[in-house]
Order: structure tokens, then C-alpha cells, then sequence
């Protein structure tokens, strides 16, 4: 093999020595480029966790393929046991991409269509207004102005039924928005059903297995429970979620940064799934509805990218969030787009979490943190993030 010219002129040993040389130099080149990223999550997540008084937080950043992880302060103010990516947290509404995932694998595995009709599956809606909202209208807040919580009295399956078979709803099916947790819990218990499995059961034997998600559950089993974060709640009192109906559905998944950012990868085709759980994975990003600011895929939203900020946050207003937005029908459903922003908040008592990605870039992040706080800084701090790290590409 010829040598380099430069080497040519030089003894052996100078030749290794200079070699070494730019090996060391393109080490330190990447440690920079990790000093870099490491400041820009300082910057954005330390006033963060100061104004709301986090007591942790852990940053999860994915990067050309590249897992890079942020941790601050503790999982326990009584323990001080501090946070890592392997802590476990309760990540709310991001619970619903799982449930959104399952269906569309029970959907590939035969066992359902998700353009049937809600009743077809739950015989006691026979009759009612599910006669007329398809499985995708639960899997896109569109199937009426069903309450955003499934309500205080009911309190198991038989007064749920009852609650819905007598639901008047203001809005047809399929054009307005509104986000609800029976809707999505209700299609979670169609698709477990329809696989012969409870929904703890569809979650912790066959979906986090199938995407390497090794340390997440529905139910924290007793040999993990020193590494589940305490949550506090606005007013810093500790809590975590209570059982409910509808509940493990709709935002009962406690997972690690670990976990959560390999499903992000995963929801980027990065990692190596079966095809039938990969296809599920994709077919979540499908749009179909129209919101004005944003695009309504099944759970996931997405944004044309690039894209400001304050359009951003036009999505996670306590308008939309909390009220009822007209929607368009995308026909034919807009395929699973490269170019967007993706993403999806999620919220319990005492736990705050949001997960965002630009597949064209496979860059993604997840934020997790033991303190319930307000929607619109999370979705801030992302943005920042995300952002600072393209221009680093640059």
C-alpha cells in the first residue's frame, strides 16, 4: 500500500506518531462537538427547572444515530437519589403513541380494521353514536366532544358503557378536534381485546418487547420500584397517578429516557423491528385531519419543518388543548411525511414529558421530569435544543 506523501519522508515511528497525532485531533474535534450540545441543554433546561422548581430532569437526544443523555438533579427530594436515564417516569399522554401503535399492529395482524365502526367491537354501543365514529376517529380526537377526562362516576366497565351509549355529542363525527382520553382509551381496549390479551398485557408481553423497550410498564413490577421518581405536583406535594378506567390507555406508560428515546429512533426507522410492528410504527404518522396550525396524525402531530417556534406553539394553546377546533378530512390520508416536526406532549399530576423528532434528520429528543409544569416551556425547551444542535450541523 502506498504511503501518504507526507509520511512517505518520514522514519516509521514519526509516521505512526503523526497518525496518532490526527486520531487524537479528531477525537477532541467530537469532544467539542459534545461540549457543544452539552451547553445547549444547560442553557435551555437549568432556568427551566429553576422557574418551575424541577427536582429532576433527565434529556434524552438522539443524533445521527447517536444516543446523548443529560441528567439534573434527583428522583426523590426525601431520598436525593439522583436521576439518570435509567429512572423511571410516568410520561402521561405520550402513553397514547403506544396505544395508536398497538392499534395499528392489531389492524396489520388482521384482528381489526380501523375504518370500522367503533360499535362494530364494543356490542353494548350498539345503537348508540359509535355506531357512526370509526377507529380513527378515536385515534385522532375526532370523534365528538367526548370530555377530555373519562368522569369522576364512572368508575368500571359496566357505568363506562353506560356513560357512552348515552353520550349526546355537539359535533358529528370527524369534524371537530377534541381531546379526550376515552376516546383513545376505548380504541386501547378494542385493540388488546381484539389480540386476546388485557391492555397491560398487549403493552409488556408483546409491544415493548418487540421494540427493545426493556424497561417499561404499565405496572411497575416491585424489583423496580427504587428506580420509579417520585412526582410532585404543582403545589410540590409528592404524587404519582391513580388508577382509573381507561387509564393504562390513555397515559399509563412509566418508561426511561432510555426506553423512550429508543421508540423515538424506532419511530424514525432506525432500528432494525419486524415489519409488521415497523409498518405499525410508520402508519401513526399518517395525517388525517387537518387543524389549521398543525396536521393530526394518529396521536402524533406534526408540523411542516422547518418552522417557528410560535407556530409551534399555536398547537399547544388551552384553546386547542382544552377546546373544540373544526377539522378538514385529508382525503386521501397524507402519507407519513420526512420534512416535519413530530411530536407529542404528555402530563400526569406529578410528571411532565415531551417527545419530538425531525425523521429527514433522524434527530430527536425527549424530555422527562418529575414535576408536573406547563405545557408551552417543555415544547420551548425542545425547540431550543433541537434547533441549537442543526446549527452545530451547520
Amino acid at each position: 500500500m502506498q504511503r501518504h506523501p507526507l509520511l512517505a519522508s518520514m522514519p516509521l515511528l514519526s509516521g505512526v506518531l503523526l497518525t496518532a497525532t490526527l486520531f487524537s485531533n479528531i477525537a477532541a474535534a467530537q469532544t467539542v462537538h459534545t461540549t457543544d450540545i452539552q451547553s445547549i441543554v444547560d442553557a435551555a433546561v437549568k432556568p427551566l427547572m429553576a422557574e418551575y422548581g424541577i427536582p429532576g430532569a433527565v434529556i434524552g437526544i438522539t443524533l445521527d444515530g447517536k444516543q446523548y443523555f443529560y441528567q439534573y438533579g434527583v428522583s426523590s427530594k426525601t431520598t436525593g437519589q439522583s436521576v439518570t436515564e435509567h429512572t423511571l417516569f410516568e410520561i402521561g399522554s405520550i402513553s397514547k403513541t403506544f396505544t395508536a401503535t398497538l392499534a395499528n399492529y392489531a389492524q396489520i395482524e388482521g384482528k381489526l380494521s380501523l375504518t370500522d365502526m367503533t360499535s362494530d367491537y364494543v356490542p353494548a354501543l350498539k345503537g348508540s353514536h359509535f355506531d357512526e365514529i370509526s377507529l380513527i376517529n378515536l385515534a385522532t380526537h375526532t370523534a365528538g366532544d367526548l370530555p377530555m377526562q373519562v368522569p369522576d362516576k364512572v368508575t368500571n366497565n359496566a357505568e363506562l358503557m353506560d356513560y357512552l351509549k348515552h353520550w349526546q355529542p355537539s359535533f358529528a363525527a370527524g369534524t371537530h378536534r377534541n381531546y379526550a382520553n376515552p376516546s383513545i382509551g376505548l380504541l386501547g381496549m378494542i385493540a388488546a381485546q381484539s389480540l386476546d390479551q388485557t391492555f397491560q398485557q398487549a403493552l409488556e408481553q408483546t409491544l415493548f418487547p418487540q421494540l427493545g423497550m426493556t424497561s417499561s410498564y404499565i405496572q411497575v413490577p416491585s424489583s423496580k420500584m427504587a428506580d420509579y421518581a417520585q412526582g410532585y405536583n404543582k403545589q410540590d406535594m409528592p404524587v404519582r397517578v391513580n388508577p382509573g378506567v381507561l387509564a393504562d390507555e390513555a397515559y399509563g406508560v412509566k418508561t426511561t429516557a432510555t426506553d423512550l428515546l429508543h421508540f423515538v429512533e424506532a419511530n424514525m426507522q432506525m432500528h432494525e423491528l419486524a415489519k409488521p410492528l415497523q409498518t405499525a410504527l410508520d402508519e401513526t404518522h399518517t395525517g388525517y385531519f387537518d387543524v389549521g396550525m398543525m396536521t393530526q396524525d394518529m396521536i402524533w402531530e406534526h408540523y411542516s419543518y422547518p418552522i417557528d417556534l410560535d407556530k409551534i406553539l399555536m398547537g399547544h394553546t388551552q384553546e386547542v388543548v382544552f377546546g373544540s377546533t373544526p377539522v378538514k378530512p385529508i382525503v386521501p390520508p397524507l402519507a407519513p411525511q420526512q420534512n416535519v416536526w413530530i411530536n407529542k406532549t404528555g402530563s400526569t399530576g406529578g410528571f411532565a414529558a415531551y417527545a419530538a423528532f425531525i425523521p429527514a434528520q433522524k434527530l430527536g429528543i425527549v424530555l422527562l421530569s418529575n414535576k408536573n409544569y406547563p405545557v408551552p416551556p417543555r415544547v420551548t425547551v425542545g425547540y431550543q435544543i433541537l434547533t441549537g444542535i442543526e446549527k452545530l450541523q451547520k
